[in-house]
């Protein structure tokens, strides 16, 4: 079927609340290229959202996939489990950097891996409330609902929100928000909101995803840790969109040198097969009863092939040091943009986690979230998939494969310059 025809399927079939604005519907894609039905080919700068950090149908997963598939597809971990699910529990827990042994549960989804946080940590501190920062992004379930630090899109329609979240300010010093006044705002929901006795645990994104890329600082963090030990509560990293290499290493808290107690990680751990996980302390990860955890689907054998072949591909391919040298190229041209541009400010980057904003000017630094939507729609139009988040809608995020061609990231990097070319 051509575009025109599944669109039109999707229009009569596909909730509209579901459905993607989209008209172009992939058809085939490898390492950092889509095709779509109508076999027009995009240069891919947005990964699945952070999904594909060692590109589209990498050999050795879709090896590792077809593999499995002759051998074994389901069971349900808990009816009878399977080498897979251990293996990738055992794999996670040397490479995660929680304080003392680690114990993990698989899951199925970032949203999923942050509703299970929230049950160990209160199972683990028998205290009911969570803390989380603005802008953060934690899910679309209801929990993880209520813990994003943003409203629209993901929680006007839907009534009321569980009442056990609390917020504070998350550090960016570009609009306004310095580490003090972070740390201040933490300290007074502590004081204010959310006493400690009464807080589970604190939730931080060590880079903001859906938030707009502001990576904390590793003193921020280091004081979280501390603030967390002096009151008994537990910190849990959400490493979903930031974790596996987009920063340069691993996870990207390791850049901090901070242990946090719990971890959740997601997307890029599988290269587009469904899975998540939740790693912490073994004390922590044992804390509630035999049953407590888990999900029919929870651990797919063929999605636990795709991880170890993903462990992998890390352990063989070097891809920390591609994710780093590719941060260092967009960090070289989003500052060349930003001298040339008066409207292109703020460019940042953790490893290939890369952004930049677009304002006003650089004196206001008014966002301009029209500009952003302008030159994503302009790189779509010629041939390009880029993605724009924020708190002001106003980021231009770079989520392209670390494994891309160094022709397709220039090809790709000169259509985003065109389109900034065109606001002037």
């Amino acid at each position: 079927m051509n575009n025109a025809e599944l669109q039109a399927l999707k229009e009569r079939y596909v909730a509209a609340g579901a459905a993607s604005p989209n008209k172009n519907f992939a058809a085939q894609a490898e390492n950092a290229i889509i095709h779509d039905a109508d076999g027009n080919r995009f240069i891919d700068f947005a990964g699945g959202i952070g999904v594909l950090n060692i590109g589209h149908r990498h050999p050795k997963v879709v090896a590792a996939v077809k593999a499995q598939l002759d051998k074994l597809m389901h069971t349900c971990q808990t009816v009878m489990p399977y080498e897979g699910y251990v293996r990738v529990a055992e794999a996670l827990s040397k490479v995660t950097p929680v304080r003392g042994h680690a114990k993990v549960m698989l899951a199925n989804s970032g949203a999923e891996a942050l509703e299970n946080a929230v049950k160990i940590a209160r199972a683990a501190t028998g205290r009911t409330n969570v803390i989380c920062f603005d802008g953060g992004y934690h899910g679309r379930t209801f929990m993880t609902m209520a813990m994003n630090g943003k409203v629209k899109p993901y929680q006007g329609d839907f009534g009321p929100m569980p009442g056990t979240v609390f917020r504070a300010p998350y550090p960016v010093p570009y609009h306004g928000v310095d580490e003090e006044e972070a740390l201040r705002g933490l300290r007074m929901t502590l004081r204010t909101d959310s006493a400690p006795e009464s807080t589970a645990a604190i939730f931080i994104e060590p880079v903001l995803g859906e938030g707009g890329f502001y990576a904390a600082s590793p003193s921020f963090l280091k004081a979280v840790r501390d603030i967390c030990d002096e009151h008994g509560i537990l910190m849990v990293v959400d490493e979903v969109q930031s974790g596996f290499g987009r920063t340069g290493k691993m996870f990207a808290i390791e850049h901090s040198g901070v242990e946090p107690d719990m971890m959740t990680m997601a997307k890029s751990m599988a290269d587009g097969m469904p899975i998540s996980a939740i790693v912490g302390t073994d004390k922590l990860m044992d804390s509630s009863g035999p049953n407590s955890l888990g999900g029919t689907y929870t651990g797919s054998p063929v999605s636990c092939a795709a991880v170890l072949a993903v462990m992998d591909v890390f352990a063989t391919e070097d891809i920390l040091g591609k994710s780093l040298r590719l941060g260092d190229k967009l960090a070289k041209r989003f500052a060349d943009w930003q001298e040339r541009f008066p409207f292109v400010d703020n460019s940042r980057n953790l490893g290939a986690m890369a952004a930049f904003e677009l304002v006003e000017d650089k004196q206001s630094r008014k966002p301009r979230a029209d500009l952003a939507a302008a030159v994503t729609a302009k790189a779509k139009e010629n041939g390009l998939i880029l993605l724009s988040c924020g708190m002001h809608g106003n980021t231009i995020r770079f989520l392209m494969p670390v494994t891309i061609e160094e022709d397709i990231l220039e090809e790709g990097l000169a259509i985003v310059e065109a389109a900034l070319q065109g606001l002037s």
